[in-house]
């Protein structure tokens, strides 16, 4: 058996790499959001932190709590990302259950066409739904000949048929089609190591098909769920190239769009990089909490 200390050894260099461009870049960011900016609305860093300036984080926190500028886009954001990571929960789940109890042989294929949108751009494939959601496509015919864009107008998602015309609904679809393979891949992982041993003995004990899942699996694939969540939700909160190509509307822009606006193209790159600390330790927030509920499950499985 390998001695414990050579995998230390091994894992050290790749984990002091990681960690030492991840500090600099958080440190970078933290120094523009902290320091000021010239005449010509250029970021000047305060490297050394007593020179920091705390005004720009001020005025982001400003924005984002009720009332402020950025706080009905922050909303959004959260609103978004919270019905994408539901969407994915509801069509992710019966794929990775599926692919671990009954794909059989066949495993090996579903595994692949779960993989292959990784084999093509992120970006290339927006840029193909584009094309299938235009007016003329052959997504937005389908969809509108089956009276969807109908229904989502009753339902006050939707305004009009027009997909691409800065519909909520076509940025949420987005975001679940772009991030939907990170959300089952961990939990097909989770429900491939469960004990089928266990789900046999609830059968026996007189439980139903519906009542061995709800009492069995779904507890048992818990860190499943909570690990695919995690993965979607990270990235989705910063994401903005999903609304500019979905939409592009103010009206459905999300707090990647407010932050990018700020860096690439507005003059307030200071108050964007504050932006980003507070998403940051929002985020940071979010990765404890799925930290804690880990390890209190993991207390409670050694128990």
């Amino acid at each position: 058996m390998t001695p414990r200390w050579i995998w230390r050894v091994l894992a050290a260099p790749p984990l002091v790499w990681l960690a030492l461009f991840f500090l600099v870049a958080t440190y970078a960011i933290v120094s523009v959001g902290m320091g000021n900016v010239t005449t010509l609305f250029e970021p000047v860093p305060h490297w050394n932190p007593l020179d920091w300036n705390v005004g720009y984080l001020v005025q982001a926190i400003k924005d984002v709590l009720p009332g402020g500028t950025t706080w009905p886009v922050a909303v959004r954001t959260v609103a978004y990302v919270v019905v994408a990571m539901a969407l994915s929960l509801v069509i992710g789940y019966p794929v990775a259950y599926y692919a671990a109890r009954y794909a059989g042989r066949s495993r090996g294929i579903v595994l692949l066409l779960l993989v292959l949108p990784f084999w093509i751009s992120y970006i290339m494939r927006m840029f193909a739904w584009t094309n299938l959601l235009a007016t003329d496509g052959y997504a937005s015919k389908a969809l509108n000949g089956l009276g969807i864009d109908t229904l989502m107008n009753r339902l006050g998602v939707m305004d009009g048929n027009d997909w691409l015309g800065g519909q909520s609904v076509t940025v949420v679809l987005a975001l679940v089609y772009g991030y939907l393979p990170f959300f089952i891949l961990p939990l097909y992982a989770s429900l491939d190591r469960l004990d089928h041993r266990l789900i046999e003995a609830s059968r026996d004990l007189g439980a139903s098909p519906f009542q061995s899942f709800w009492r069995t699996v779904l507890p048992l694939s818990k860190s499943g769920i909570l690990a695919g969540m995690v993965l979607i939700a990270l990235p989705m909160f910063g994401d903005y190239f999903t609304q500019d190509l979905m939409s592009g509307s103010p009206h459905t822009s999300m707090i990647g769009n407010t932050i990018n606006g700020y860096v690439q193209g507005g003059s307030e790159k200071s108050l964007g990089a504050a932006l980003t600390m507070l998403l940051s330790v929002f985020l940071l927030v979010f990765m404890l909490g799925y930290l804690r509920s880990m390890r209190a499950e993991q207390r409670q499985a050694t128990t």
